[in-house]
């Protein structure tokens, strides 16, 4: 696998874990006691902190990514073997 692919892939990995991540530890207005201002959707977060998030969807990705590439290099799980499973 070359550097380009590493890249792109952990790329993928990462926005994916962003997605996962995001809704963690957000809380609403009601939840912190705040009132809501003129137009706020009643289900908008008062205490996001993109730069936690970011550093979550990190951690995830780094993880999710080096499981992925153990298994591209140990060959743990193959076509082979999910094509077995069909069967």
């Amino acid at each position: 696998m070359n550097l380009y692919a590493i890249v792109a892939i952990y790329f993928l990995f990462w926005v994916m874990a962003g997605f996962i991540v995001l809704p963690f530890g957000l809380r609403t207005p009601d939840e912190t006691g705040e009132t809501l201002m003129k137009g706020q959707a009643d289900s908008a977060p008062s205490n996001f902190r993109p730069g936690i998030v970011a550093l979550r969807a990190t951690i995830l990705a780094t993880i999710l990514f080096a499981i992925y590439y153990a298994n591209y290099v140990f060959g743990w799980v193959t076509a082979e073997s999910i094509i077995a499973l069909g069967r």
